[in-house]
């Protein structure tokens, strides 16, 4: 199947795109958003990695699925579009770096700016319906984004991956700790930010083992 996506990811995941299992989970995305509203728009569903190419990672960030409001999700975990509100989590994250970086914190929510650094805002799902979480959780789309940090995992090195909660924490089993950074914390929600995420100081030990290894360091 032919894949509207970034050239380096379309070669890396060649086997997803051409199996059966990705055809019926095509098919099935289609039609929920012929039904229903679907999120983001149906343009930004691989914009992660439409912006972040496979050669350009230096970061992962996993999330679990888009936002579910309405003007909030765009392809990129965490990040919403300028002039949105700062969700929970995301307003939690800033806290954190402003905190770990001695920074103020940013005064929108758009991380492109991070994506275009390298930073790969990966969620599981890269859908979901309006006003219904983890709706698109079952249907698919972990097979896509498994694979993608698989390959990440055997064909770079020295990336930082960054897991947040148990969701993301599990995917610890696909990653090579010999070749990589794995950072874990608790997710940034008001549940469980104040159990390990505030103070975790994520982001300046991302730039001090980027640093290390001789990468460029992500302005935060």
């Amino acid at each position: 199947m032919n894949v509207r996506i970034d050239n380096e990811w379309r070669e890396r995941l060649a086997e997803v795109w051409q199996s059966a299992e990705f055809a019926q989970l095509a098919e099935y995305v289609r039609a929920e958003y012929s039904r229903t509203t679907v999120f983001p728009p149906a343009g930004k569903i691989f914009a992660a990695f439409d912006i972040c190419p496979f050669s350009k990672v230096k970061v992962v960030i996993i999330g679990q699925d888009p936002y579910h409001d309405i003007g909030q999700a765009h392809g990129l975990a965490f990040s919403v579009p300028k002039g949105i509100l700062f969700p929970p989590s995301l307003r939690n994250i800033f806290k954190e770096i402003s905190q770990d970086l001695n920074t103020p914190p940013p005064t929108d929510g758009d991380l492109t700016r991070w994506a275009e650094q390298g930073v790969l805002l990966l969620n599981s799902s890269l859908t979901v319906r309006a006003h219904t979480p983890a709706s698109h959780s079952t249907i698919g789309w972990e097979r896509v984004t498994d694979a993608a940090i698989a390959a990440l995992s055997a064909g770079r090195e020295h990336i930082v991956f960054l897991l947040w909660g148990a969701h993301a924490r599990r995917k610890a089993e696909l990653i090579d700790r010999s070749k990589h950074l794995i950072l874990e914390a608790p997710h940034p929600s008001p549940l469980s930010a104040s159990r390990g995420f505030f103070g975790c100081r994520h982001f300046s030990k991302t730039n001090e083992y980027l640093t290390t290894h001789g990468i460029e360091p992500i302005k935060w």
